[in-house]
Formats: C-alpha cells, structure tokens, sequence
C-alpha cells in the first residue's frame, strides 16, 4: 500500500525531524546491534529511472505487467527487477484434487481489460475496488485481458493459491494484428512454435502461476491451422516440465480448417483442439441440444469440457445476470464443468454501491450448484480479510482510516448463509462481509439472526476441513457481540468423522458417522503457548472476546467448523443476535514452533531522492530486501521511525509487504542541514503463519543516515 509523496497509507501527514545529533555522535554506535543494517547515503537527485515494465514512471512502485507482441515474448527474460511480480503463496493442496473426473468451475475474469487498481503489487488507496472473494466454490481463475500475453498480477495468484485455486494466464491473437501474429510462428518450421511454447512455459514457471488459456480469435492460414494443434501440444509438456500439474485450455474459436467458427460446443470442427490440451472452453451461444451432444464427443472427458456463460448474457444465450444459475443448471445436469465468464457483471453493470452485498447474492444463488472444496493443511487462520477496507486493523485497534486494496492480503473466506433458520417463518441467519469493524486487516464477518425459542441455539457452518486430525488441536477465536441486543453464549463446535475409533471427553452429540465436539475455553492457555494464545479469556478495551480451546482428537478426520450461538436464558420470544467474528485459529500442537526466525540484516536499493522547489521537503524512494523461511511467514508489516527528540513511541506503519521485498516510495523526510545528518529506520516485523506477531526484538532493522554533498567531509 502506497500513497503520495509526504501522505502515509493511513491518511495522516508523515514527516521526519533532524536529529540535533552530527555525524560521527553517539547515536551511530547503537546501531551494530545483530539485525540491523547501516547505511550511509549521500542526497543524490541525479535521475536513475526504474524499468517502466516493473515500475509505474510517476511513482516508482511495482506494478503487474503484460507482453504485448510475439517479439516480447520471445524477448522476455527474467532479471531482479521482475520480482516483485512473483508469487509468492504456493497453491495450497486441495479437496477434491483438480485432476479429479468431477465436474469443475471456471472464472474468467474479464474487468475492462484487466490492469486496474490490481496492477499496484503492493495495493493501492482505491475506495471502491472489485474483489472476488468466494474462491471455496471454484477450482480454476483465469485472468483475462485483450493483450497478447497476459500473466496474471500477482495479487490475484497469492489470494487464488491461498484458497487452492489455480491461476492461468492468457494468450490471446485478434484481429488482422492476430493473424499476422499467428502466422510469424504458425505458419512456419516447427522451431518457431516450440519457441514461443518454451516461453510461455518459462513465464508460468517464473512468476510461478498455473498455466494458459490459448484464445485464437482471427482466421489462419492453411499451414497455420495445420501446427495449430502441433503448437498446443508443444506448450503443454513445455508445461509439464516447467509447472507440473499445470494446464492448457482452449477456447472454441477457430476450427480445423483455420475458420473463425464458434462452435458454442465440442464437436468434429475442433476436437483436434480438445484433444492436444487439457480442457476446452466453449463460447456462449449454446442450447441444450449442444450439450446432448457433447456427452458422446467427450466419452470420459465430461469435465475437461467447460461450457461457458456470459454473465453479461450477450447474444442468444441461457440465463446470465441473477438468471446465471439456470445456465448452471443445464451444465450440471449433463455433467460438464463450467466457465462463469465476466462475473464482474456485478460491478460493472449494477455499480459500486452495494456491491457487496449483489455480490454474495449473485453467488449464493449459485452456491447450492458449486461444490465446495475443504481445507486440507493446519495450520489454519483467518481474518477474514477481504484485501480491501475503508481502514486498518489490528489487534482490534484501528491503525488509520485510509482505504485500501491489495487481494494479496485476502484471507480465506467462510461458506456463506442466507437462509431461514431452522424453527420456521420468521427465524432468519445471515453471513456477510463487514467493513465497519475488524480484527486484523480491513473486514470482518458478520453474522445476524434470531435464536427460535424450542431450540435454544443456532449453528452456523464456517468451513470445510478434510485431512486427518493432529492428536491435539488448539483453537482460538476472537469475536464481538452487539452490545444493544440481548447477549448470546458463543461458542466453537468441530465435527470429526470416525476413522477407527475416536474417543474424546467432551461429546455433545452424535449424528450419524460424524461427531461433534463442543470444547471448553481454556481460562488461560498453557504456559508454553502464553506467548502465542495471549489473551485467552480477556475482553479487549473494543469489546473483542479471545475464547481458546484444547482438543485431543486421536484417529479422527476433520470434517467442519461451526459456530454455534446460544441463548442464556429460556425464553417464549425469540432472540435476535449480531456477532463479528475477526479471526479463527485451528493450529496442530505438535507443529508448533517454541523458537521464531529473526529477520537478518536488511538490504536497500534502488535510492531515490526528489526535493520540491522552494523547500526544505525531501522524498525518499527505497527497496528493501530481506530473507525469510517461506514457510513461516504470511506477510510482513513496514515500520519506519525518525530520529526525533523525543523518538516516538511506536514505529509508524508503512505498509505491509507479502514478499520479502518492499518499496518505500515517496516518504517525506526532512532535508539534512550543512555538516549534519539525518537518520530514519526501516523495520521488517514477520507475521507468522499462525496469525501471530513477531516480538520486536527479533524485527529486521536498517538505518538510513543520509547528508548534503556538502556535509560529506
């Protein structure tokens, strides 16, 4: 999250006073302690432009990118530069796999030709972006745009492989432009092919997404339309080599014959196609009678078929719009996989405002038709973030009231309800996205409803879990409740399924093979774990509630989450309730780490110093660079400080940073007067895995001393 020069991403004005300290004072001997870097910097404003690809030109802060010509492409090259761009969340394993024979679904995104606010790798002060945030009922995200090779922005892989989503990217010919394009390596010697297959693979493998959607929407030539399906099997072991288990999808445009011919299903025109790749994804067009035929034509491959819908409903099409689920429907019955296409429909066409809530009433009319797909690793949290907000949160606190937006801070979402609840007419329960309050990030969730009197509670579904359960679980919940409605017990309910024998203390109740566990909070977590599970049973100065519990659960599989809500008293009314929820923890005690990683010294490049005229004002742009184990961390938050007497007494944020590398960009610092220097520190706090903070002592450190050229003796 970035902002302009001498403005911080928390809507406060930000500057730096000098130090009354001189070069060489004591202040500079406190700085070799183990973690901290020093650095010595001379005020330069000698230009050292950025490469405009990786680095917006105004700015200087990384930005996503595509290629926009064949020569691009078979130019591209990886450097220092483009890693920002990398993803760095690996995709997460999945329930049911992928290349399972279930029917799947498919997003293409297609939002005014991609590139927006989500070009800003490391978010941007957007008051009104779009998310997508229900990624549990989907399986495949394909960022589309009309350039020629389009990787998907970074942000949209690390939120879609959080969830266990896959990413592709898109290339796309259109056109006279296309099919000039297409011929220069279609036409050809197979070497020209197989080149352009190798670097699409290399792109994939480097920034690390998933594979392609191959999208030919202009007439070839003979010889073209010949090595067409030559050139897609190519790209898909290129593929396999260099991302296994990735994919190539093709989308129903030409045909055999080099035609520009929709087909709106498969058949013999294009399953030469079909069969050199992974899946096709079929245009709009279709009647129910296409997808009669298609049964026969993809024998086993019923769900490498993905029948598209046009959110829009543009043409002669089924459903689109609130109808989508009619489109849905059909496909389902038939046993094909489905291609939403355009579901930004709801941004663009119905507006910003409300858009959060057309948007989970578009998808809960769909979701009874999507299979969900389970969390299958612990640890397991959630701030139920949706990597926007109105402000920052955390610990409860509100840090600032900017907006901001960046998905690669989204969260893992829960299943949402909007439905009546059990005990008849009137009882109603609604989950939905909140961003007046939160826990951590910018959102929380928020639950609402009434308790019907003859059964006393509700239960309320979060998340589906399918892996076998560590022999004893902790688990944390952190949550709120409206302080004008009647007060409600809240509580945590975990369902196993038996495998072998299960034997817990604490049963509530039986259903079937499945078991449900109510444990008891812990009144203070374990003493090894205090540092961790701080706060267990303590009402913060908000009113945010940190209930943790402990689970023993040998030969069991986990199977859901619940939150269950429940009435103190008996009564003959019913009981309205309105609850946050602001974060989750289902952590494996055995995993857990007694000892945290330290942030070893930072790095810092690429410095570069603006100065307004006719002030004292300058702007400092920076990169920091840091190691850290992958596998601990989720995300790390940007402090800087000045050397101001008195100091503050916090570090300022900055940002937060999903790599391990960071652009500081436009900081306002003061400028160094004649033979003095000026200070300001950089920190790297970790955020771990687990949803904890990393304490400060074990922070990464720089300092900056900088001067005028004429204090430099």
């Amino acid at each position: 999250m970035q902002s302009p020069a001498g403005k911080s991403p928390l809507g406060e004005a930000r500057t730096f006073h000098r130090p009354e300290q001189t070069p060489g004072s004591s202040f500079l001997s406190a700085t070799g302690s183990q973690g901290t870097t020093v650095l010595h910097k001379t005020v330069s404003y000698t230009s050292h432009p950025l490469p405009a690809r990786q680095f917006d030109p105004d700015t200087t802060e990384p930005v996503s990118f595509y290629l926009s010509s064949l020569e691009e492409l078979l130019a591209w090259k990886p450097t220092s530069d483009d890693d920002f761009n990398v993803a760095t969340m690996p995709l997460a394993d999945r329930e049911p796999p992928l290349r399972g024979k279930s029917p799947r679904t498919l997003v293409c995104h297609d939002m005014k030709n991609g590139y927006l606010e989500d070009r800003f790798i490391q978010g941007s002060a957007s008051r009104d972006p779009y998310v997508f945030y229900h990624w549990q009922y989907i399986d495949i995200f394909v960022y589309f745009s009309h350039h020629a090779v389009t990787i998907p922005p970074v942000t949209w892989t690390n939120a879609a492989h959080r969830n266990g989503v896959s990413v592709l990217g898109t290339f796309i010919t259109e056109w006279t432009s296309g099919g000039k394009l297409c011929e220069s390596f279609l036409a050809g010697e197979a070497a020209a092919y197989h080149a352009v297959a190798v670097q699409l693979g290399r792109v994939a493998r480097f920034y690390r997404f998933d594979g392609w959607l191959v999208n030919i929407e202009n007439p070839l030539s003979e010889a073209a339309a010949r090595n067409l399906p030559l050139f897609l099997r190519a790209l898909r072991e290129q593929l396999q080599r260099d991302v296994p288990g990735g994919l190539v999808l093709w989308y129903d445009s030409v045909v055999q014959s080099g035609a520009l011919q929709w087909q709106n299903e498969l058949n013999e025109k294009n399953r030469v196609f079909f069969d050199a790749c992974d899946g096709l994804f079929t245009n709009y067009n279709w009647k129910e009678e296409h997808l009669e035929r298609m049964g026969a034509q993809a024998g086993e491959r019923l769900a490498d078929v993905y029948v598209g819908i046009d959110v829009f409903a543009r043409g002669v099409v089924v459903g689109g719009g609130f109808e989508t689920d009619k489109a849905l429907r059909l496909i389902r019955k038939h046993g094909f996989s489905a291609a939403i296409f355009a579901p930004g429909w709801v941004y663009e066409h119905l507006g910003k405002e409300n858009f959060l809530q057309n948007e989970n009433k578009f998808w809960g009319l769909l979701a009874e038709l999507l299979p969900t797909h389970s969390i299958s690793t612990l640890p397991f949290s959630t701030c139920f973030c949706l990597g926007m907000g109105t402000g920052r949160f955390s610990a409860g606190q509100e840090e600032g009231v900017r907006p901001w937006y960046n998905l690669s801070a989204q969260e893992i979402q829960p299943l949402f309800t909007a439905q009546p609840a059990p005990g008849g007419a009137g009882r109603w329960l609604r989950t939905c996205c909140s961003l007046q309050d939160a826990w951590n990030g910018g959102s929380s969730l928020l639950i609402e409803g009434s308790i019907p009197p003859a059964a006393g509670h509700v239960a309320v579904r979060l998340f589906s879990f399918q892996m076998s359960a560590p022999p004893k679980l902790f688990l944390s919940l952190v949550y709120k409740l409206e302080e004008k409605l009647p007060e409600v017990a809240v509580a945590l309910e975990l369902t196993t399924w038996d495998s072998g024998s299960c034997h817990v203390g604490n049963i509530a109740a039986l259903l079937g093979p499945a078991t449900r566990h109510q444990p008891q909070p812990l009144p203070t977590p374990p003493p090894h774990l205090s540092g961790l599970l701080s706060g267990c049973g303590r009402q913060s100065t908000a009113g945010w509630m940190r209930r943790c519990y402990e689970l023993e659960l040998p030969d069991c599989a986990l199977h859901d989450l619940s939150l269950i809500l429940s009435r103190h008293q008996p009564g003959l009314q019913e009981s309205r309730f309105s609850c946050r929820l602001g974060e989750i923890r289902v952590l494996d005690a055995d995993s857990l780490r007694s000892s945290l990683s330290r942030v070893p010294s930072l790095e810092a490049s690429q410095v570069l110093w603006r100065k307004s005229p006719g002030t004292d004002q300058l702007s400092l742009s920076l990169t920091l660079r840091w190691s850290y184990p992958p596998s601990q961390a989720r995300c790390f938050r940007i402090h800087c400080q000045g050397m101001a007497l008195p100091l503050p007494e916090q570090p300022q944020l900055l940002g937060v940073a999903h790599a391990t590398l960071y652009r500081v960009v436009g900081l306002a610092v003061p400028e160094a007067p004649p033979k003095e220097s000026c200070r300001v520190e950089f920190f790297v706090e970790p955020v771990l895995n687990e949803g904890v903070a990393v304490d400060r002592s074990r922070w990464g450190r720089l300092v900056l001393v900088y001067s005028n050229p004429a204090s430099t003796n």
